[in-house]
């Protein structure tokens, strides 16, 4: 039986995403996931199951001490101190209910086995997260899949897939940088709009609580997220008549806005609790700021470690929202969803994101923009252009592997990017103290 091509192509990706995982993590040992940004995410785990100390955290210096998790005692930005004594997270605690199965399947090792310490932070834990993070991913491709084969053809979906998965920073977030959120929410966005497509199809309240309760651990994960209600609100909204339809079929079973408005609250009421146990408040302010009015078009364009940059073949994921078709019952979601999310991401006060490969906060969207790229794929196709783009394809997926490489042996610098040094790197295997000059102070 032949296999189909967008199968294989998914094979493809999660192989060579696992083989860059084992390569990366062999060389630390044990490796160490939970670090940083990834340890504000994952420390609610031990903090609740292990060591039943969600508010002080009086566990974490020996931790720290003992495994280095940020190689600074003194630095614990992940989690603000308050004047009550208690510590309270700066991250939400999305991402730990997404690792959680992972996690109890590593601690229930350790304590039956006891040959890893039962720690929250021993190598079977960090493995569990390496897991999580390719599951997550392989389960968000399966479903991309699905939702695009919806509406385009099997080679379509399959160039899809295989560009998406080798020629953006995907790979980083999935296979090396795992403990951060976005390969998470890349599964998320896969699953919304499966539910999506599941719901118009038959408008169940069973499928009206997931669709909910997906939204609602989105905005657990990042609350930005949130606007991703507007994917299952604008889908088969095309013109005027269709939505007031789909208001009518909104609003003609109040069951279904009950099942959705719970499934969110389920989760965000998560947080609530969470902020009233540690702050003594059910709202508590984590210190992001935007510049809405003043966006930072470097997100996009600049040679720091921008998107259209580092990862060009982007710039046809927005490009291929002005060629969606007028009568996809998906452009108004699409697009409407793709222009507020680019602006809430390149409008962060802090545009830098950290130490980034390209833009990483723009990863969980490629399930989204997907549908764009098809649609600039399905227009390539029956153009001249076709055989150039396929070449031209191959080599910024070679472009983008070699960069990950670059990236994780410190040539390509995680913050300090500018378009000089970048110039003398560009496909060069090695760098010399002269070249190192060049990074921006």
């Amino acid at each position: 039986m032949k296999i189909k091509l967008s199968r294989l192509a998914i094979i493809i990706v999660m192989l060579l995403y696992s083989v860059t995982s084992f390569l990366h993590f062999s060389h630390h040992k044990p490796p160490r996931v939970t670090t940083w940004d990834a340890l504000g995410y994952y420390l609610y785990l031990p903090a609740t199951f292990i060591y039943h100390d969600l508010d002080r955290l009086s566990f974490y210096p020996e931790i720290e001490k003992k495994y280095s998790l940020q190689g600074k005692e003194n630095e614990f930005y992940q989690f603000s101190k308050l004047p009550n004594g208690n510590y309270t997270g700066k991250y939400f605690t999305g991402i730990a209910i997404l690792q959680s199965p992972f996690f109890l399947l590593a601690h229930g090792y350790c304590v039956l086995t006891n040959h890893f310490h039962a720690d929250g932070f021993s190598s079977p834990y960090q493995l569990s997260i390496i897991l999580a993070a390719l599951f997550y991913c392989g389960l968000g491709l399966w479903l991309l899949r699905i939702n695009l084969s919806r509406y385009y053809s099997e080679n379509i979906v399959a160039a899809s897939l295989i560009i998406i998965g080798l020629a953006t920073n995907l790979i980083q977030y999935a296979a090396v940088d795992v403990g951060q959120s976005h390969v998470y929410l890349f599964f998320l966005y896969a699953l919304i709009i499966y539910l999506t497509g599941l719901w118009h199809d038959n408008h169940t309240n069973l499928l009206a609580l997931l669709i909910g309760g997906c939204i609602g651990l989105a905005t657990l994960c990042r609350p930005t997220e949130i606007i991703m209600f507007f994917i299952p609100l604008l889908w088969y909204v095309g013109d005027k008549e269709k939505w007031k339809l789909k208001l009518a079929a909104l609003f003609s079973d109040r069951k279904q806005f009950i099942f959705t408005s719970l499934g969110f609250l389920i989760f965000i009421g998560v947080q609530l609790v969470y902020w009233q146990f540690t702050t003594g408040s059910f709202i508590y302010d984590v210190g992001s700021k935007w510049h809405f009015l003043n966006p930072h078009w470097r997100v996009l364009f600049g040679f720091e470690k921008g998107c259209f940059i580092y990862t060009p073949i982007t710039i046809l994921f927005a490009v291929g929202l002005v060629l969606i078709k007028k009568d996809s019952p998906f452009k108004k979601a699409i697009i409407t969803f793709s222009l507020l999310n680019i602006w809430i991401v390149i409008a962060w006060a802090d545009w830098r994101y950290g130490g980034s490969y390209s833009t990483r906060a723009l990863v969980q969207s490629y399930p989204v923009w997907a549908f764009a790229f098809a649609a600039c794929l399905q227009w390539i196709a029956n153009t001249k252009l076709k055989s150039f783009f396929y070449a031209l394809s191959i080599y910024l997926i070679c472009v983008n592997l070699f960069q990950v490489y670059q990236y994780n042996t410190g040539i390509l610098h995680y913050d300090k990017m500018n378009f000089d040094y970048y110039k003398r790197i560009y496909l060069n295997p090695k760098v010399t103290e002269e070249d190192k000059k060049l990074l921006s102070p």
